[in-house]
């Protein structure tokens, strides 16, 4: 079974819970709705038209629309395992699968917590061009501001500030209801239909990513996929 991080822990409720910056700028982070967590709920396999059936946010995608292979990922932007694999492993799977057009790569996000919703939502506020790289440096530098002691909310701006937001423009992505309902709704959606209930999760062509979320457990999971 692949590392995961389980998100039973975190029940909120639908108010914000945080709403402060060093500087005294409101930036709330808001609670996630508890999750549907049933014993062997989590099929092995899912209906690959019901998986890529469009989300509440346009998937983060990486690759050709025709590779014939689409890796699925859930994660959160706290998950230490899911922050690991984006660090050391998505780098050769992309070299290897996905630049050559052999696989097609989604992220979809699910919070494992309010850091991690708040995280996500900035990633979305950057937009077009700018939502992946965030992401990957939120990941590349996960230490920096998910663990600290104390208050994380200037941590995050701090990155935030580094993809052009202003203390008005984070504050205002961080409040956005609507973006916070799309991120748990995707999140709820996940949980719901497909049993998705740690991170990371993977599905290749709809199957459950039952191995470490490694390059040889992804080779072998691919290997009869791409046979021609």
């Amino acid at each position: 079974m692949p590392a995961s991080e389980p998100t039973t822990k975190f029940i909120f409720t639908r108010r914000a819970m945080l709403l402060a910056t060093a500087s005294g700028a409101a930036a709330a982070l808001f609670g996630l709705p508890a999750l549907a967590q049933k014993k062997g709920s989590a099929p092995a396999e899912v209906e690959v038209s019901d998986l890529m059936q469009p989300g509440p946010l346009p998937d983060l995608t990486l690759g050709k629309a025709d590779a014939p292979v689409t890796i699925v990922e859930y994660a959160s932007m706290t998950c230490g395992h899911c922050a690991t694999f984006h660090n050391t492993v998505l780098p050769k799977l992309k070299e290897k699968y996905v630049d050559t057009g052999k696989v097609r790569f989604i992220m979809r996000e699910f919070p494992l917590d309010n850091l991690a919703a708040a995280a996500s939502m900035l990633a979305r506020c950057a937009g077009g061009d700018k939502t992946y790289p965030m992401i990957e440096v939120l990941f590349a530098k996960q230490e920096q501001w998910a663990f600290v002691r104390g208050n994380p909310v200037p941590e995050l701006f701090k990155f935030a500030k580094q993809a052009g937001f202003t203390q008005e423009s984070f504050d205002k992505c961080l409040t956005d209801q609507a973006l916070l309902e799309q991120v748990t709704g995707g999140r709820t959606r996940a949980n719901e239909k497909f049993g998705v209930s740690s991170t990371p999760t993977f599905f290749i062509n709809g199957k459950r990513l039952q191995d470490a979320p490694t390059l040889e457990s992804f080779d072998k999971a691919l290997a009869p996929l791409l046979k021609a």
